[in-house]
């Protein structure tokens, strides 16, 4: 197990410059954006992917530095009810599987995407009640057309040796852990979880017991570090569905906040802990986005919480038990 950063708070950095950083501060590993939402400030997708001295380049500049790439991020919504939206976004999709592959990178993460609530409307439709009734038949049109999208998508990337790992996030169809491996069990292994917690806090998930949920199923193929603080004075008047803009810190039921400001170091001893137990070796990819501090300060503060929580060796024979 090891710590990563998604460098996408370091954009404004030449790549060198930003695995300098990292590397100054004890990072092993980067996550790396290549499309979508978190941009391409780093890696230029199509540019990288069809160049073999390109690749090579990117490769020396991690590895020179006892650095690894965990994955390659793209998030996006191939089910948007737009046909170009979707279409893009699914081009992006393929082209990181296909960098990854050519990188030896065994991960892209992303997300499910959200279709519309039926086959004419124009906008993604965010479902979390079954009533009135039209929306338990809203749900089901949008599951049958993620099943349709990710089982092809999935034979993609398992003909590229690359694990899908899906964010479960509000606002996208996958949003928590039974989802998940509803998605999971109607396509193939290749799909699985980027485990952020951060988005599971505010809908009072346990951590924990979401970790042996997908990890007893082998379904956690990378882990997002990224904490989140309930703010109660009001989350107890307006519950946590908050649309308040996350720049009005003041107001919202909750944040996103740097590792140790919504859950303390032990909590995340205990993540790590966990995440060990169900047999999860990989990165703990800090993804900065608290409005309370600037990105140099929270990654650092996260490496050092993580510092002190996160395994850099395996374990020995148990000894006391023979």
């Amino acid at each position: 197990m090891y710590i990563g950063v998604l460098t996408v708070p370091l954009g404004n950095e030449s790549l060198d410059d930003a695995l300098d950083y990292l590397s100054g501060i004890g990072v092993d590993g980067v996550e790396l954006g290549v499309g979508g939402w978190p941009g391409e400030d780093h890696v230029e997708r199509t540019a990288v992917l069809g160049d073999d001295d390109a690749q090579a380049d990117l490769l020396a500049a991690v590895e020179e530095r006892d650095m690894q790439i965990s994955a390659l991020a793209t998030h996006n919504n191939p089910l948007h009810p737009d046909e170009d939206t979707a279409a893009e976004a699914d081009t992006e999709l393929r082209e990181a599987i296909e960098l990854a592959d050519a990188l030896g990178v065994d991960t892209v993460t992303c997300f499910s995407g959200l279709p519309a609530g039926g086959p004419n409307d124009e906008v993604p439709n965010w479902i979390t009640a079954p009533w009135p009734t039209e929306h338990a038949d809203a749900h089901d049109y949008q599951w049958d057309v993620a099943v349709d999208y990710w089982s092809d998508l999935a034979e993609y990337a398992d003909e590229h040796g690359v694990d899908m790992a899906i964010e479960m996030h509000p606002n996208m169809l996958v949003y928590e852990p039974t989802g998940m491996l509803k998605l999971r069990e109607a396509t193939n292994e290749r799909i699985g979880a980027n485990f952020d917690p951060s988005h599971l806090y505010w809908q009072d998930i346990d951590i924990t017991e979401a970790i042996r949920f997908l990890g007893d199923h082998d379904a956690i193929h990378h882990f997002h570090a990224k904490d989140t603080k309930v703010y109660d004075h009001h989350a107890n008047v307006k519950g946590v569905l908050d649309t308040t803009s996350y720049a009005d810190t003041a107001d919202r039921s909750w944040l996103f906040r740097s590792i140790g400001y919504g859950h303390g170091e032990e909590h995340w001893k205990d993540v790590v802990s966990t995440l060990r137990m169900v047999g999860y070796e990989g990165a703990l990819s800090i993804e900065h986005e608290d409005a309370l501090t600037s990105s140099n300060e929270g990654l650092e503060k996260a490496v050092d919480v993580l510092s002190r929580a996160v395994f850099e060796t395996q374990p020995g024979d148990a000894y006391w038990a023979e």
